[in-house]
């Protein structure tokens, strides 16, 4: 970015940005902030994993050629045992609230001051109605405590391994 601004000024970024993949924070976040360059990040519910809605068991069941179950790391042990913990968390975090999982992950990144917009993937319209709704819940200093707390939790969990 810092090389392409000369020869042309960026309008918009488009990264991979979720509470797993965070490696956007620490450099590329703040510099789009301070170069009023709009941040509109994909894969914000983690492939699936941060809908709350995968198990070891839909894990094991997905299709072979399914890239996730092959490729992903976030989807094979240990990761996903740091994950999962993460998720039933996160669901803790939802049930007092009345949400879901997968709308707290995405609320979570909107209430980032530099992600102007969420590219969410839906395989079902139930799913856009009920994603959708992320962009009006304002998360609470304590849910957002509470993301962070899980969030230090699962990086200490896989610093161990």
């Amino acid at each position: 970015l810092k090389r392409i601004q000369p020869i042309h000024p960026v309008a918009s970024l488009q990264p991979p940005y979720n509470m797993i993949r965070r490696g956007t924070e620490d450099e590329l976040l703040p510099y789009c902030k301070d170069n009023n360059i709009g941040v509109i990040v994909y894969s914000p519910l983690a492939s699936g994993l941060l809908t709350g809605k995968f198990t070891r068991g839909n894990i094991k069941n997905l299709p072979e050629d399914d890239w996730r179950k092959t490729k992903d790391t976030d989807f094979q042990d240990p990761v996903l045992t740091a994950n999962l913990e993460l998720i039933e968390g996160l669901r803790e975090i939802t049930n007092k609230s009345n949400k879901t999982v997968a709308q707290l992950a995405i609320a979570w990144i909107l209430q980032r001051l530099e992600v102007t917009a969420a590219i969410v993937g839906a395989r079902h319209p139930e799913q856009i109605k009920e994603t959708a709704l992320s962009g009006e819940w304002m998360l609470s200093e304590e849910d957002i405590s509470a993301v962070e707390i899980l969030l230090k939790q699962r990086k200490k969990f896989l610093t161990k391994i």
